[in-house]
């Protein structure tokens, strides 16, 4: 699982380029589904049939977003310098120093016009990516160009730290429990969708072509176990989040419930989440056609949409755990 989640969050993916990470993950679900495809919008959809004689299947879609966070170029001065804009959740308070590979393959840092107060926040307009160019027409970026974070992948302890572990451990996770499924009793779509971070776009598409009858998003969810964060109960290392509530949706009751039997029967750690801020692709899904019940699975994360984002490894097994003791029985509602 360790190399596997190395592998994702170092694989470069800003929302609406997708196409590398979507290989990784095509290569090890393909020996694993009974069909793949990929739709218009760029989604990765692996259906696991149910078990020949299965009564009454439900069809259920588990998604978990490919893309990451990123910056696309606005403007290149008559220095070579890159101005730019986000794609998504970028935050100047993380970006400032920070290292960004465009998808072309060119580097380069984040730079600051003039900190007035050494502790101010910075602000993106303010800022600059200096890619080693001496003026505009020796510069290898062009207005449009897009990139992302560039920072290795490290353990420290049962502590995982990495860019875009938001969302490649819900990616992991489901990669994980199809693995891990040997046969199910209902009809699994895995869904591997694209542009969450732009407005959970791609999980709306492939929602509206299924047609499921429950959803449930895999994704980060942030926590309240540093000095000064927000009053939230969730917690690294204390077991995957079911999901009650988000600024964007709240779970159906039925699906939190069927979440927490399955816990407590397996003996899973679990942390009940309501979420101050930030949504998954769980809303797209629920509101999708005439509607859909819906939850989530969250995974604890400290300093999201950051270059430097932590989970705890056990919080990735117990995700994979309690997701297959899930949809290993019949639902019966």
């Amino acid at each position: 699982m360790k190399q596997l989640l190395k592998t994702l969050t170092e694989t470069s993916a800003p929302s609406g380029y997708e196409d590398a990470v979507r290989k990784v993950i095509l290569k090890e679900v393909k020996p694993l589904a009974d069909e793949v495809k990929v739709d218009a919008l760029g989604n990765l959809i692996v259906r696991k049939k149910p078990a020949a004689g299965a009564k009454n299947p439900k069809r259920i879609m588990l998604a978990a977003h490919m893309d990451e966070i990123g910056v696309i170029a606005s403007h290149i001065d008559r220095k070579g310098f890159v101005r730019f804009t986000n794609i998504g959740g970028t935050f100047g308070r993380y970006t400032l120093g920070a290292r960004i590979r465009f998808m072309n393959g060119v580097t380069g840092v984040v730079g600051y016009d003039r900190l007035e107060q050494v502790d101010q926040a910075p602000a993106m307009n303010k800022m600059y990516i200096d890619v080693g160019a001496t003026r505009k027409e020796n510069c290898p970026v062009r207005v449009g160009d897009v990139g992302a974070f560039e920072r290795s992948y490290i353990e420290m302890g049962d502590r995982i730290v990495a860019k875009s572990l938001d969302d490649r451990v819900g990616v992991l996770v489901l990669i994980e429990t199809l693995r891990a499924m040997k046969s199910a009793p209902n009809d699994l779509y895995f869904v591997f969708t694209t542009q969450e971070e732009v407005g959970v776009r791609g999980a709306g598409t492939a929602a509206y072509g299924i047609d499921p009858e429950i959803g449930i998003a895999v994704d980060v969810t942030g926590t309240g176990d540093t000095p000064a964060s927000l009053k939230m109960t969730m917690e690294l290392g204390k077991g995957p989040c079911i999901k009650v509530r988000d600024p964007g949706m709240l779970s159906d009751p039925r699906v939190v419930e069927w979440m927490v039997n399955a816990a407590e029967k397996a003996k899973l750690p679990y942390q009940r989440e309501v979420l101050l801020v930030g949504s998954t692709d769980a809303r797209a899904i629920q509101i999708s056609r005439a509607g859909v019940l819906a939850g989530a699975l969250s995974i604890p994360c400290r300093y999201i949409h950051s270059a430097s984002e932590m989970v705890d490894y056990g919080d990735l097994k117990n995700s994979v755990k309690l997701l297959t003791a899930m949809l290993s029985k019949p639902v019966s509602f």
